[in-house]
């Protein structure tokens, strides 16, 4: 049997298009595995502490067989409570080894970042933007040393 990467594709993957979509999200499952090593394991939340960099906050908030649903922030505290910023829900898709941002809460606090969304009309930009925001935030914190 011929391993996968050996196979001719008929397709090109255009950035911005579904099918690099697709390539982001895997990327983004082996980039969270470079912090998580089981995520079925992560039943409560975790925290990572590192000299170089904020408290990594990891918090289940949906577990089931296939998925396994997590809020990934920092968290800073303020005189009127805790602020978590950046601070994205995501869904991890065991089976298909694929990881997804569903929300990305906290772009009223950000003006550049909300005139960026109000300009992204379509749902797989909008899409691609959050996933990208992960891919890199991931690539960040595996290079502060961070593991959860």
């Amino acid at each position: 049997m011929l391993a996968d990467q050996w196979c001719v594709t008929s397709w090109s993957a255009q950035p911005g298009s579904f099918v690099s979509l697709m390539t982001l999200y895997e990327s983004n499952f082996v980039r969270l595995g470079w912090l998580v090593s089981d995520f079925r394991s992560v039943t409560q939340a975790r925290v990572s502490r590192v000299a170089t960099d904020c408290d990594l906050h990891l918090i289940p908030q949906e577990l089931s067989r296939y998925t396994s649903v997590f809020r990934l922030t920092y968290e800073f505290e303020f005189d009127s409570g805790p602020v978590r910023d950046p601070d994205l829900e995501v869904c991890v898709y065991h089976d298909a080894r694929l990881a997804e941002v569903r929300s990305f809460r906290g772009f009223q606090r950000h003006p550049q970042l909300s005139r960026l969304q109000a300009g992204l009309n379509r749902e797989l930009d909008q899409r691609w933007r959050r996933n990208m925001m992960l891919n890199k935030w991931l690539e960040y914190c595996a290079e502060r040393g961070h593991h959860l």
